[in-house]
């Protein structure tokens, strides 16, 4: 199993974490366990290397995925070659221009809006090497991003900055006083811009950054990762990463292959 991690351009760092390619030429088959990471993504998927399913269901050669609350199981059947897109939280309303609620736990076949954009992604990139594929992506998204010009929602992605910035540990009345809304409004807002209650997402942000502390083994005991994050106790920090990882931290950390933060081998 191959996986290559690959920066923007610079133009779209604020929306884009990263690219990635996953080639499995040495595992014909398997699973994967997606993990809630409080943010969506796009998967372009060889259609003559294998394809990925998820509760028995053929996913599209091409999809964009919204939010995910849950952890989540991807079946892999033959040979596997994948394009992805990790984005920032903001993308789904920032770059596509949709309500980010309406694709939480769920997928899109991108290729009809694709093709309205005046591209036809799946034989691009299927037709491309590589590195071209960064770059017709790119070109799709620069387009994207040129029609939501002037549509900024300023005050969610200061909102939602100082979610993630604090690890999830900052009060949503807190939020809402600095942009000066009333809860319903901040509530529903945050929902399209984000995909998810203002409460789950500052969850997920703490479960991330105690994620990260469990990968980088800056720790001697599991209690001190729930302490520095506020967690009530050990127990709650357990019943919590279970919650969005599947697993507990302890066989997480003796057992899980990560690739990418949403995405381990099982």
């Amino acid at each position: 199993m191959e996986f290559k991690r690959i920066l923007p351009p610079a133009y779209l760092r604020p929306y884009i974490r990263y690219y990635w390619t996953l080639e499995s030429r040495d595992l014909p088959a398997g699973s994967f366990r997606t993990i809630a990471d409080g943010s969506p993504g796009l998967i372009f998927q060889q259609p003559d290397k294998g394809t990925l399913f998820q509760f028995d269901k053929q996913l599209p050669d091409i999809f964009l995925f919204g939010q995910a609350t849950k952890h989540a199981t991807l079946h892999m059947r033959g040979d596997f070659s994948a394009t992805g897109i990790f984005f920032q939280p903001n993308a789904l309303k920032a770059v596509f221009g949709l309500n980010a609620g309406e694709l939480t736990d769920t997928c899109i076949d991108l290729r009809p809006a694709a093709k309205k954009a005046g591209f036809y992604l799946q034989e691009q990139l299927s037709q491309a090497v590589e590195a071209d594929r960064f770059k017709i992506l790119s070109d799709y998204l620069l387009t994207l991003l040129r029609k939501q010009q002037g549509r900024e929602d300023v005050q969610m992605q200061y909102a939602l900055t100082r979610l993630v910035e604090s690890r999830g540990m900052i009060s949503a009345k807190v939020l809402r006083d600095e942009v000066n809304l009333t809860a319903r409004s901040f509530e529903r807002r945050f929902k399209q811009y984000v995909g998810m209650p203002t409460g789950l997402f500052a969850r997920i942000c703490r479960f991330q950054s105690s994620l990260g502390q469990l990968r980088s083994n800056n720790f001697e005991k599991l209690s001190d990762i729930a302490f520095e994050h506020e967690y009530a106790d050990q127990s709650h920090f357990i019943r919590a990463f279970r919650e969005f990882a599947g697993c507990s931290p302890k066989e997480y950390y003796q057992q899980a292959i990560a690739f990418t933060e949403n995405l381990a081998a099982i």
